[in-house]
């Protein structure tokens, strides 16, 4: 009942559990002051005793009910507060793990589940710890406290009352397994939707210029209805098990109530005494009665947590404390496969890119170039083999050291809806005027500073820009914090051709003082390229400068005078030029 992955989370909160559970057992002890004040101004009254003696009582009553009023107040201000530091060290524990990820990605997770789950997801965890927690363990003390009290009034009572207890548990636990699944299930459909939800309006206008927006508003409303079924198959199952438990409860208190009565009746029993067992009944019950209300609320938190502690449990890379000084790059028999694929995206790749040498990585799509990328980047761990800098591998430097050196651009880099400043001070902070100027005029950009300058802002997907513009700019805002070693992944893809000159100048330009690498899906890019290495499904087919691979005539040359027809409208045939017609 109560999980231990989501119980470490606690951490140093856990000595706020614990003065709850003190503090609810203080309270228990002035509800037992209340009632036993109560009977004791019963008896005095039926007696006839001195007022004196109702005095005491009296006395004793309101000490017990300002005592309760002043621990429930308490109470709910450590709740309050515990579930505050717990939701805000979660909060920070995630964010902390997904920065340390950094270009690695978020395991099965995607981006509206992972925003789902951030949110929501450790609000619902708030109850979980401020309110379930403590609720288990004072569930637990509580009725054995009572017993103890009621002992030595009835022990017959007692035990019988005691003996009850445990079926409310029971019926939690029972239903609890399949609470787990249907919470499972619930937090399943809950993400399924919003990622649904999300991709149909990133789509949007695909969707209406294809008249597909009503088949996926059909998919979307079946999503939705299977989130309703499944709510609802939430609330049925709270429902009943609501209603087992207070049938436990009602039984077994009026169980307690009814044998005090038959031994008040036989004279076995005070009645004073009698009254004191009957008014102290529920008390034994309400405890592990709140518990399973309490449970339920619960679980829809820990089927939360349990999609946040598999982001928490992404392995950690462990990177060494060494600086880097030697900025050369090697692959050493690297093979890579992804965890959802039974193949190898990757065989034996064999790679060096020295310093201040322009290489090149060119292939048919899908032949493993980008994952090259990722894996140099660390987005991906190699599966065998490894990725050594400076003859060592890339793990034994500073995580800061070994990121410093390295800048990649690529044609998803992301442009923040912000202006143009506040893109480049995202870089560098230390940044002037002047020079965020010269950035963006050395790639030709200084039509997007028409209007407000630098403080125009860049709306959201840099739709107010276009593709061109946005590989400039990511080009430049890369150029003003200068590295030793640039990446540029299909960085000139799908531009035009104005925006891919600029962008081969620069990078041409850097690759006289800087090691570059270039993916390029364009082989007339890479003609400057000191080493060009050619992929075929994962492995390389060939290497050597563009006039050596040209005379080899094979894979690379054959790729490359196919490109030149559809670009200039002639072919190659046995040697021989001919031009289209």
């Amino acid at each position: 009942m109560i999980d231990k992955e989501l119980f470490k989370l606690l951490g140093k909160n856990k000595k706020y559990i614990f003065i709850v559970v003190s503090l609810m057992i203080l309270g228990l002890i002035f509800n037992i002051g209340i009632t036993a004040s109560i009977c004791g101004g019963i008896y005095i009254l039926y007696k006839y005793l001195d007022v004196i003696n109702f005095t005491y009582v009296a006395l004793g009553l309101i000490t017990s009910i300002f005592g309760r009023l002043v621990i429930t107040i308490t109470t709910g201000k450590i709740k309050d507060k515990l579930g505050r530091d717990v939701k805000k060290d979660i909060r920070d524990k995630a964010y902390k793990k997904i920065l340390f990820l950094g270009t690695r990605s978020q395991g099965d997770i995607k981006i509206a589940g992972l925003s789902q789950i951030c949110i929501e997801g450790i609000e619902q965890l708030d109850l979980y710890y401020s309110t379930y927690l403590p609720q288990f363990f004072y569930s637990m003390i509580a009725p054995l406290i009572l017993f103890l009290v009621n002992v030595f009034i009835s022990w017959e009572v007692s035990l019988v009352l005691l003996c009850c207890v445990p079926l409310i548990p029971i019926s939690i636990v029972v239903v609890s397994k399949y609470a787990k699944k249907v919470f499972a299930k619930y937090w399943g459909k809950y993400i399924s939707m919003g990622d649904s939800f999300l991709d149909c309006i990133q789509g949007l206008k695909e969707l209406k210029i294809y008249k597909a927006d009503g088949i996926y508003s059909e998919k979307m409303h079946n999503k939705s209805e299977e989130f309703r079924k499944i709510t609802m198959k939430v609330l049925i199952m709270q429902l009943a098990s609501t209603t087992i438990m207070d049938l436990v409860a009602f039984c077994g208190a009026g169980i307690g109530i009814g044998l005090t009565i038959f031994q008040i009746v036989n004279s076995s029993l005070n009645p004073i005494m009698g009254l004191f067992l009957i008014l102290i009944a529920v008390e034994f019950f309400l405890p592990l009665r709140t518990l399973g209300s309490a449970f339920h609320v619960a679980m829809n938190g820990v089927s939360a947590g349990k999609k946040l502690a598999e982001l928490l449990k992404i392995d950690d890379v462990k990177w060494g404390k060494e600086e880097i000084k030697n900025t050369k790059i090697e692959l050493k028999d690297v093979s890579f496969k992804y965890s959802d694929s039974n193949s190898f995206a990757l065989k034996h790749i064999n790679m060096k890119f020295e310093p201040g040498k322009f290489t090149a990585i060119v292939g048919p799509s899908g032949c493993g170039k980008s994952t090259i990328v990722s894996l140099i980047t660390g987005e991906n761990i190699p599966t065998k083999g490894e990725i050594l800098i400076g003859e060592k591998p890339i793990f034994d430097y500073s995580r800061s050291s070994y990121y410093s050196k390295i800048a990649l651009v690529s044609s998803s880099t992301y442009i923040f809806n912000d202006s143009i400043r506040n893109n480049f001070l995202i870089a560098n902070q230390n940044l002037t005027h002047k020079e965020i100027i010269h950035a963006i005029e050395k790639v030709n950009l200084e039509k997007i500073l028409l209007g407000n300058g630098l403080d125009n802002v860049i709306n959201e997907d840099s739709t107010n820009i276009s593709g061109g513009e946005r590989q400039r700019l990511a080009l430049a805002i890369n150029l003003i914090r200068p590295k030793e070693i640039y990446i540029f992944d299909e960085a000139t893809s799908n531009i035009d051709i104005e925006s891919e000159t600029i962008i081969m100048e620069n990078i041409i330009e850097i690759s006289k003082k800087h090691s570059v690498i270039l993916i390029s899906h364009r082989l007339e890019n890479v003609k400057n390229a000191g080493e060009i290495y050619y992929l075929e499904f994962g492995e390389i087919l060939e290497k050597g400068t563009h006039q050596e691979l040209l005379k080899l005539n094979g894979e690379y040359a054959k790729l490359y005078n196919t490109q030149k027809e559809l670009e200039n409208g002639y072919k190659f045939s046995n040697g021989e030029v001919k031009y289209a017609n």
